[in-house]
């Protein structure tokens, strides 16, 4: 294993290392996605796969999943220009429009039966957001005018419905005609709350897409909003770590440390910030940034390169390891150390990279493992695709770092 504090990162061993990135999302990744996941009898994309490929239809399908696909084809074929990936991203983009879209209430239902049934027809806001990722994502890729359309539309349903007016950010969810839900937790292991630091986040990630593709005004204001509020009210500065569950007036519930959301959200605020342009919200996104990398890489990994997933109040950790916070990371450590200059960041995303090839990647029927015992084995009871396992998270960390080492002049090669 390459000593990077003491060695450098040289040409070489980005070189090497962005081959491997490229060859892991073109050769197992994209493909595995492609050719196991597209339900050719009832449309869409299967509710559940296992490690051993057995198929789950009754598995409810997430709009968040596909949103997800969307946003990892899309992004596939922009940067690589294969017409597979775009054939995959139209298949996807069709999906969502005809089994997800509520088309007398407009929006996306959270989640829907093999056959095109709601299952759960309320009005998730993380859902939403992570179909206005993928369909910015798209537009990016393809100029398809429809598809901005169907964002914009998202958009305006959103600040009409879930914007909090008085202090800024977004509920959780609505019901079906947007009304504000009850109980609108993501899952029944979070607490109650009005909004969450994981909403939060994730319309900060589509809403950036979104400038790309339609840089007016509102999505300025609503973006600077969404960037301000992480910096004053979600991001504890002193232990570099974000609150995560709120009322309304951003009074937070204590419920541990998410350092998977922490090294996430680090580099996606100071992506955002620089979507954004505004000299004053970059450098201050940069400055918690780099504090979060700092506190994760301080006090959030394993001797074996591995992310802690989760700390509780008390102090116990959660030993599983979990495949979206290894992968972001790799990317959350880079950025740190793309900022800053210092190799420690640099060897920690490293080491984050060869914990994956080692313990995530399964070599007999591709893509990752999604959670590993404290042993590294994977739990069987986890599917490959369901709900919330997705590609979007291993795929990305391909696509950026390939991004960022081209920025040394590594070459990026395509897929044949």
């Amino acid at each position: 294993m390459a000593n990077l504090v003491d060695g450098g990162f040289d040409h070489g061993l980005r070189e090497m290392w962005q081959a491997q990135f490229r060859d892991e999302v073109l050769g197992n990744i994209l493909p595995f996605w492609a050719n196991h996941t597209l339900d050719h009898e009832h449309g869409g994309f299967y509710g559940g796969l296992t490690n051993d490929l057995t198929i789950h239809n009754e598995f409810p399908r997430s709009a968040v999943l596909c949103g997800r696909i969307l946003w990892t084809f899309a992004c596939a074929y922009r940067m690589l220009g294969d017409p597979r990936d775009l054939a995959v991203a139209e298949y996807a983009y069709a999906y969502l429009k005809q089994a997800f879209w509520d088309q007398t209430y407009g929006g996306l239902y959270w989640s829907i039966d093999a056959n095109g049934q709601p299952l759960a027809d309320h009005k998730q806001t993380y859902a939403q957001s992570f179909a206005i990722y993928g369909l910015a994502e798209y537009v990016r890729a393809t100029g398809d005018q429809s598809a901005l359309e169907l964002a914009q539309t998202l958009f305006h349903l959103i600040e009409n419905h879930a914007f909090d007016a008085v202090y800024g950010g977004y509920i959780e969810g609505c019901d079906r005609v947007w009304q504000p839900l009850g109980d609108s937790r993501l899952s029944k292991l979070e607490p109650e709350a009005r909004k969450t630091m994981n909403t939060m986040l994730h319309m900060m990630e589509a809403y950036a897409n979104l400038l790309r593709v339609w840089d007016v005004a509102d999505v300025r204001q609503q973006l600077a909003s969404l960037i301000e509020a992480c910096c004053e009210h979600i991001i504890d500065p002193v232990q570099g770590r974000f609150h995560l569950f709120f009322d309304d007036q951003w009074n937070h519930h204590e419920h541990g440390i998410s350092y998977g959301h922490d090294i996430e959200g680090s580099w996606l605020l100071m992506e955002a910030a620089h979507v954004l342009g505004d000299e004053h919200l970059i450098a201050k996104a940069e400055t918690l940034a780099i504090g979060m990398a700092d506190a994760v890489y301080r006090n959030g990994r394993h001797a074996d390169g591995s992310i802690i997933h989760e700390r509780a109040p008390d102090g116990s950790i959660n030993l599983e390891r979990h495949w979206w916070p290894q992968a972001e990371a790799v990317v959350g450590f880079y950025n740190a150390y793309q900022a800053t200059g210092k190799p420690e960041f640099a060897q920690a995303a490293y080491d984050s990279w060869n914990f994956i090839q080692r313990y995530f990647i399964d070599h007999d029927h591709g893509d990752w493992f999604k959670i590993l015992d404290a042993q590294n084995q994977p739990l069987g009871a986890i599917p490959k695709v369901g709900p919330w396992e997705c590609p979007y998270h291993h795929a990305r960390v391909c696509f950026e770092m390939i991004e960022r080492l081209a920025e040394h002049n590594v070459s990026v090669q395509m897929r044949g």
